[in-house]
């Protein structure tokens, strides 16, 4: 603190500008929570604040003088003030000698860290765009990160390592683009495409590229869609797993046809479709488990919907309802929010309002899926201004106030 000229109030000030950086909410620590870690009684910070503590101070927790839970202590307590007199005076190589062995990381860091993630992944399947799922996501990111910085490894972990915690804020990032949070969304995939580069793993690299398609596409900026399509597609996975080159070219696609080039974009969803027949069975990460037949048919319907075909979209999302996975909830709701607006988009008035009933029944209570709500905003919009006085048109119209 002393070297960097940090009183304990501009520490406080400090790391709550990291804490805001990392999670997009501002910290709440104060000098109090500071004069906790001089004096000692704060051992082991929580992991957002170690995380932030290194980055402010380019050195790990355990040489800051933080000892693990769990680990015993060397040395009978002192006195505060003695505390605070040795970190002063002691040289750095004194304290490099004094500082707690680092741990030896191993794959079975990395297996308990994965499976924490795929419970995360879960999570977003079922609920969609819920905060707690990004604020779960981003805090295990935190704690690799910080296990990363207080621990050695070897070359093969270290990279599992930051390829998981790439893999796990994309996760973040993608419940953010669920709840339209795009300013969250990009801070997340900042992060992500970093632990990415060090990964080196192309599949991770990919993971970053196509939140960063969906988040262009949800600012309506098709040409850096575009770009982040093409990104995956020069990717060495895309090349060798035609269920990637499938993805990579229906996020082509729906840009495409949302910029109304609807030639290129029919093309692009030939190509993706005819890449999706090609592929294998064969074990991929978690993350891309979502990417099915089903979800080939959905987004081949919302490509039909940019293109103004409601007839073709309604055809493939009733396809892409009729077979998706039970525990995807959240994009079941979210397809028959879509296939309520394509039916709407048609005059089938009386039906889409059913549909879009059932869309919204759908949704669990703590869903954050804005996607989903806004997709049934516009329906609403739709029937309303069809000024239909059937009775359960109006009735519908009612109802559905109270949850758009």
């Amino acid at each position: 603190m002393e070297e960097l000229g940090f009183s304990q109030a501009g520490l406080a000030r400090r790391l709550n500008t990291e804490t805001e950086a990392l999670t997009g909410r501002e910290g709440r620590l104060t000098d109090r929570d500071v004069r906790r870690y001089l004096e000692g009684k704060t051992r082991w910070p929580h992991a957002r604040q170690r995380l932030c503590l290194e980055r402010v101070f380019g050195r790990s927790a355990a040489d800051l003088g933080f000892i693990p839970r769990g680990k015993p202590v060397q040395a009978p307590p002192e006195d505060p003030a003695h505390r605070r007199t040795f970190v002063t005076a002691t040289s750095g190589a004194a304290l490099a000698a004094a500082a707690p062995a680092l741990t030896r990381l191993g794959m079975s860091d990395v297996h308990r860290f994965h499976r924490e993630y795929v419970q995360i992944l879960e999570d977003d399947w079922r609920v969609g765009g819920a905060r707690q799922v990004e604020n779960d996501a981003v805090e295990l990111s935190m704690r690799i990160q910080s296990t990363l910085s207080s621990g050695t490894a070897s070359a093969r972990v270290r990279q599992r390592l930051y390829s998981l915690s790439s893999d796990v804020i994309s996760t973040a990032a993608f419940a953010a683009i669920d709840a339209k949070a795009r300013t969250r969304a990009r801070k997340h995939l900042d992060r992500a495409v970093t632990f990415a580069g060090l990964s080196g793993d192309s599949e991770t690299q990919y993971h970053v590229w196509n939140h960063l398609a969906m988040t262009a596409g949800q600012r309506g900026d098709s040409v850096e869609a575009v770009a982040a399509a093409d990104a995956m597609k020069a990717l060495w996975v895309t090349r060798r797993d035609p269920v990637y080159a499938s993805l990579a070219h229906m996020r082509s696609a729906r840009a495409l046809a949302r910029s109304h080039q609807h030639s290129d974009a029919l093309k692009a969803l030939a190509a993706a479709e005819n890449s999706f027949a090609r592929g294998p069975d064969g074990e991929r990460p978690a993350w891309i488990g979502f990417y099915d037949q089903s979800e080939v048919d959905g987004l081949s319907a919302s490509v039909w919907f940019s293109l103004g075909d409601f007839d073709k979209a309604e055809y493939f999302f009733h396809r892409a309802l009729s077979g998706i996975r039970p525990e995807l909830v959240r994009n079941r709701a979210l397809y028959s929010a879509h296939l309520a607006l394509a039916q709407a988009s048609q005059g089938e008035l009386e039906l889409a309002c059913a549909t879009g009933q059932g869309a919204y029944g759908m949704l669990r209570p703590e869903s954050g899926s804005k996607r989903t709500t806004d997709t049934l905003k516009k329906v609403r919009n739709l029937v309303v201004s069809a000024s239909s006085t059937a009775p359960e048109i109006t009735s519908w119209i009612e109802r559905s106030r109270q949850w758009i």
